[in-house]
C-alpha cells in the first residue's frame, strides 16, 4: 500500500480511501454518549485479545486464566503463523454483542481490550520486531455507520495512543508481538508441533497455569533465577508473562531447527 493522502485532514477522505498513517499523521475522532452511533462499533465484530488484555479482564473480574478463557473466549489458528490466538466470545444476540457492551457503553472500560482502545485505528504492521520503522503503519477502521469522524476533536496518531493507554499496552506485549513476526518468518513447510502450541497458548493467555509450570515444575532446576527475580514472578502476572515469553522465544527460535526445540520446551506437564 502507497503513502498517499497522509496529510488530507478529511475524515470523509480518510475513511473511503485505504491510507497508511504515522506516528504523527493527524485525524479528528471523538466518541461519546452523544453520537447516534454510540456502541455499535462494539457489535458484531471479532476482538483480538492479547496477554496482556487477559491479565487486566481476568483481574478485573476476580477470575483464574482458564476461567475467563473459558467463559469469555474462543480459540483460533491466527492466519500465516498457524499460532493459537484468542477473541472475545459474542453474545447470543441479534447483534453479536461484545460480553461486556451495553447501549450505555463498556462494563469494563477501564481495562477493556488494546483493540478497543485503538478504535479508529488499525495497525497494520506489528511493532517491536527487530529493524522496526520507527514511525509505525496505522490506518483507519472504515466503518460507515460511524459518527465520531464527525466530531471536532483533532489528535495525532501517537497523541491518540498515548490518550488510550495503547503505547503501555503495546510496551507490555511487545515480546509476544515479536514472537509473532518471528513466526511469520518460518518457511510454509515448517509446522510447529502440538505441543508446541500448547506451550505458546499457555505463556500468551494462561498466566496461573504458567505461574503452576514454573514453580510446581521442575523448571527452576533445569533454569535457575535469581531469589529476587522469583519473588516477582510469584506475585507479578506481567513479569510472569514477560519471563514466559522470553523463555519460549529463546527456546523455540535460538536453533535453526524449531521441531527440536518446540520439543525440549515441552519440559514437564503441569494441569
Amino acid at each position: 500500500m502507497e503513502n498517499q493522502n497522509t496529510d488530507n485532514n478529511s475524515p470523509a477522505m480518510a475513511r473511503i480511501n485505504p491510507v497508511r498513517l504515522g506516528y504523527d499523521s493527524r485525524f479528528q475522532f471523538k466518541c461519546h454518549p452523544g453520537v447516534s452511533c454510540f456502541t455499535l462499533c462494539c457489535r458484531g465484530i471479532d476482538i483480538l485479545l492479547t496477554p496482556y488484555d487477559i491479565i487486566r479482564l481476568k483481574t478485573r473480574l476476580e477470575l483464574s486464566s482458564a476461567e475467563f478463557l473459558a467463559i469469555y473466549t474462543e480459540p483460533h489458528l491466527l492466519e500465516k503463523t498457524d499460532l493459537p490466538m484468542v477473541t472475545l466470545k459474542k453474545m447470543d444476540d441479534e447483534q453479536a454483542s461484545c460480553p461486556f457492551v451495553r447501549d450505555t457503553g463498556c462494563l469494563v472500560y477501564e481495562d477493556r481490550p488494546t483493540a478497543c482502545r485503538y478504535y479508529p485505528l488499525g495497525v497494520a504492521s506489528l511493532q517491536h520486531q527487530e529493524g522496526a520503522d520507527d514511525q509505525g503503519f496505522f490506518f483507519f477502521v472504515n466503518e460507515p455507520h460511524c459518527k465520531g469522524f464527525e466530531e471536532a476533536c483533532d489528535w495525532t496518531v501517537a497523541e491518540w495512543r498515548t490518550d488510550q493507554g495503547v503505547d503501555v499496552r503495546d510496551a507490555v506485549n511487545a515480546e509476544w508481538t515479536d514472537l509473532l513476526v518471528r513466526k511469520r518468518s518460518f518457511p510454509s513447510s515448517i509446522k510447529l508441533t502440538e505441543k508446541a502450541k500448547q506451550m505458546f497458548f499457555m505463556v500468551s493467555y494462561d498466566v496461573d497455569k504458567l505461574r503452576r509450570f514454573v514453580f510446581e515444575s521442575s523448571f527452576l532446576q533445569r533454569m535457575p533465577v535469581a531469589e529476587d527475580v522469583r519473588q516477582q514472578l510469584a506475585s507479578d502476572d506481567v513479569a510472569l508473562l514477560q519471563f514466559g515469553l522470553r523463555w519460549f522465544k529463546d527456546v523455540l527460535y535460538k536453533q535453526r531447527d524449531p521441531h527440536a526445540q518446540a520439543a525440549a520446551a515441552g519440559g514437564d506437564n503441569v494441569q
